[in-house]
């Protein structure tokens, strides 16, 4: 792949990536990609075979995104995995807050199967991660670590939905996850230990 091939793959998906911020997945049809970027309709299919990947490439920058935010909170919590977890779980929740449109893709994966195995090697850590924490602070209950931190991360992710949904503040009368959070990471964990 020549220089410039590699620079119009990225232009097509950084304007995949303006688009979905600006007006939802809806807008991300290939024509109007190409047209964000400047370049004709049939540009695209000559970077990537389908539109499944376009959509892969995207979201695979919104995955970078929700992982270095993740980082950035993790590093703010200290060694106890338990903080590690709230603060990684709040910093999933402002990221879906701050980017409604790219976080819907990322999860779309009615829009996505079949992108194969290079969206996975991007998404799978940042659940093992989820994993390891709730390993490290929930004591063996013959329960596997996995199950209860996809059941955890489904409770973060309906928070995410409900709150882009406006659900969240029907319900509760406000939009702040927070006692949401710490409620189901008592549900997951257990209590926290005094």
């Amino acid at each position: 792949m020549t220089t410039q091939d590699t620079g119009l793959r990225a232009r097509l998906v950084t304007a995949g990536v303006e688009l979905v911020t600006r007006e939802g997945v809806h807008a991300l049809t290939l024509r109007e990609i190409a047209r964000q970027a400047g370049v004709s309709h049939g540009a695209p299919r000559r970077h990537f075979a389908t539109h499944v990947e376009l959509l892969a490439a995207i979201a695979r920058h919104g995955f970078d995104e929700l992982a270095a935010a993740l980082a950035a909170a993790d590093r703010t919590a200290g060694e106890d995995p338990r903080a590690r977890l709230a603060a990684q779980s709040r910093g999933y929740l402002d990221y879906a807050a701050a980017h409604p449109g790219m976080f819907e893709l990322m999860f779309r994966h009615d829009l996505l199967e079949g992108s194969g195995t290079d969206l996975r090697r991007t998404t799978l850590p940042l659940f093992e991660t989820f994993v390891r924490l709730v390993a490290a602070v929930r004591p063996p209950s013959g329960t596997d670590p996995a199950v209860v931190a996809g059941a955890f991360w489904a409770n973060l992710h309906g928070l995410a939905q409900l709150r882009a949904w406006g659900s969240l503040r029907l319900v509760t009368g406000s939009d702040d996850p927070g006692p949401l959070l710490d409620t189901a990471l008592t549900a997951h964990l257990g209590p926290e230990p005094r």
